[in-house]
Parts: structure tokens; C-alpha cells; sequence
């Protein structure tokens, strides 16, 4: 997103980023199920996938959840509905929110500005479908019978969305609720349904898997076909590969981090950017210069000139900047239009009242 901002074509690439972030979920989590038995978050705190097989004690009326579970490593068909559980439902659950969010965004807009949106889409749609090309009445029916078809499916979508959307927070909620409450050994649905608990690898599982990533590798080494170029050339491919894979943990969370800092860098730079520019206050104006004619300026600072006496209600002419007592200089700025001491032409509006802090 943030280089797209200075790269308008990556915008393409944004449209899509639901199914490239899951063709990469896909080859990160298949990979972490072959050869840890285990997500690829799990396999970052060294969990374990098992198969569950329970053993119900007949003498026991309540027993704990933990009680009588055997684990065994998991099948391969579990292997393959984890990665559906952890990678395909979420796609499409996905899918199905965009376009719940689409049509709700419709609705709203047709409610505040009427139904003619709605119409210029299908019209849109229906204008782009027509070739320069007379087409026949058949077509023309065929495409506005199957535009009617995905409208009426967007709009069953839209209705069931919030129910399957609340049902399927409601009961991941409920199973890790339960699972805090040690009432359960499965923490999600997708695990009870597929009958695998999650527990911490001990050093020989770790070891044993190191080991059997080795034959696994080895293997599929010796498949190799072909002339020794060729071979050479698979084998330099599926080193690379390996590579790839094994580090692709440490390479994400560094990417991650490094992600968040250009992204805080950039955004610090725009906000210098647009930010203004801070000036230093001005200078005050001199002070101004008493005229001859003018009342001279007490050596006191608290006494009036007008009246000789200490200032009560001090007031300040703005054009002057000086203090008087209020009924002294509203009454000589009534009269005269200016300042007693700097004759600078003022008028009653010019008068402040000043207010000291008790």
C-alpha cells in the first residue's frame, strides 16, 4: 500500500492481494504440515499437531478433558483438511465479507440517494457485455437472465453473511472460552472436527523431524530424472527451494519488521512534509514616542497620567499601548479622538479593560 501510493500500477496487484496472500498461506502451511505436523504459527512456538483417540473410563461419572487422550502423530488426510481449515475456509470467508460489504455499501447508497445507482451499474454492465456488433435476442437474454442470477446470489449472500459471520465468531469464542476453563482439549471447531489436540514437541520429536526432513529430502533427490546437466540443474532448483522454505520464518518476521519501520519512516516523512512551516514570533513594535504637546509620563508606573492618581479599572489604548484609569481616558478619547500622551488619533473602541490574577 505504501508504495503503491508512489507506484500507481502496483494498484493492480492490490486488487488480488486476498489471493496472493493466500497462495503464500497455502505453500507456508502445506510445508509447516508435511514436515512438523504442525501451522506454521504453531511450529514458531514448537506445538505439535495429534490425533485424538479418547478412552472413556466407565467408572468415572466426571472426568477432565485431558483424561484418556492418547496422541498419535496425524494422517495425511489431516494434513490436508488442516491446511483447508487454515487456508481455503478463511479465503473464502473472506470473499464472502468483501461482497456482504460491497452490497451493504449499495443498500445504504440507494438509501440516500435512491435506487438509480443501482440501475446504472446493471446498465454499466449490460452496455460492456453488447459488441459493436448487432447481437441477437437470444444473447441479449442470456446475458441479463445470467446478470439476474449473480445479483440474486449477491443479494443471499448479503442475507446469510451475518448469521454465518456470528455464528462462526460465536463458536470460536465458545471453544476458547471452554478451552481456558480446561472443559475442552481443543481450542477451535476445525481441531474437534478433525480430532486433533495441539501439544508441545519434546526434543526427540524436534529430533525425529530433522531426520525425517532429511530422508524426505533425499528421496526426492534420487527421483531426479534425466541427463547429469539436468539433474544438476534440479537439484541446484530444489536447494533453493529448501532454503527458501526452511528460513521462511526468520525471513517473514524480518520482513515484517522491516515493513513496519520503512512504513513508520514514510509516514513520518510525509507528516514533515505537509506539516507547516513554524516561524519565530515577530518582534514587538518600539514603543512609541511621546509627543511635546502631550501629557508627560509619570515616573510612577502605577499612576495615571490623566489624573495623578493610582490607576483604578486600568485600561490600555491600543494604538499607544499605554495605561490609564478607564473613566480618565474614555472620557478625554470621547473628546479629543486621541492619545494624551502620544496624540496618535484614537477612538473608544481602542480602550482594553485590563484584568489582573488575584
Amino acid at each position: 500500500m505504501v508504495m503503491a501510493l508512489r507506484r500507481p500500477i502496483l494498484h493492480k496487484v492490490l486488487d488480488y492481494e486476498d489471493e496472493f496472500f493466500a497462495l503464500l498461506m497455502l505453500v507456508l502451511e502445506t510445508h509447516s504440515m508435511r514436515t512438523t505436523d504442525a501451522s506454521f504459527s504453531e511450529s514458531l512456538y514448537g506445538l505439535r499437531r495429534r490425533t485424538v483417540n479418547f478412552k472413556l473410563k466407565k467408572d468415572a461419572l466426571h472426568f477432565n478433558s485431558t483424561d484418556g487422550i492418547q496422541n498419535s502423530g496425524i494422517e495425511k488426510h489431516q494434513r490436508v483438511l488442516s491446511v483447508v481449515f487454515l487456508v481455503v475456509l478463511p479465503y473464502f470467508k473472506s470473499k464472502l465479507h468483501s461482497i456482504y460489504s460491497r452490497e451493504r455499501e449499495s443498500v445504504v447508497r440507494a438509501s440516500l440517494w435512491g435506487p438509480g445507482d443501482e440501475r446504472s451499474d446493471d446498465t454499466d454492465y449490460l452496455d460492456m457485455a453488447e459488441s459493436p456488433v448487432e447481437q441477437t435476442r437470444a444473447s441479449g437474454h442470456e446475458i441479463s437472465s445470467r446478470a439476474r442470477i449473480l445479483q440474486g446470489a449477491k443479494k443471499v449472500i448479503a442475507a446469510c453473511y451475518p448469521w454465518i459471520h456470528t455464528s462462526h465468531e460465536g463458536l470460536a469464542f465458545a471453544y476458547q472460552t471452554l478451552y481456558l476453563l480446561d472443559a475442552t482439549g481443543f481450542y477451535s471447531l476445525g481441531l474437534h472436527a478433525l480430532g486433533i489436540h495441539v501439544c508441545r514437541a519434546t526434543v526427540q520429536e524436534q529430533m525425529d523431524a530433522s531426520s525425517r526432513i532429511s530422508r524426505m529430502r533425499s528421496r526426492e533427490r534420487e527421483r531426479l530424472r534425466g541427463p547429469p546437466w539436468l539433474k544438476k540443474l534440479q537439484g541446484a532448483l530444489l536447494s533453493c527451494m529448501y532454503a527458501a522454505l526452511d528460513y521462511s520464518q526468520t525471513g517473514l518476521i524480518a520482513a515484517v519488521f522491516v515493513f513496519k519501520m520503512m512504513e513508520w519512516w514514510y509516514q513520518s516523512a510525509e507528516e514533515r512534509m505537509s506539516a507547516p512551516t513554524i516561524y519565530p514570533p515577530p518582534p514587538p513594535p518600539p514603543a512609541p514616542k511621546v509627543a511635546k504637546e502631550g501629557i508627560k509620563l509619570p515616573s510612577d508606573r502605577t499612576v495615571c497620567p490623566l489624573c495623578s492618581e493610582k490607576r483604578a479599572n486600568p485600561s490600555v489604548v491600543t494604538v499607544s499601548g499605554l495605561v490609564y484609569c478607564y473613566g480618565c481616558i474614555f472620557k478625554y478619547v470621547s473628546q479629543y479622538k486621541r492619545c494624551p500622551v502620544t496624540l496618535i488619533p484614537a477612538e473608544v473602541e481602542d480602550i482594553r479593560r485590563l484584568f489582573h490574577d488575584m
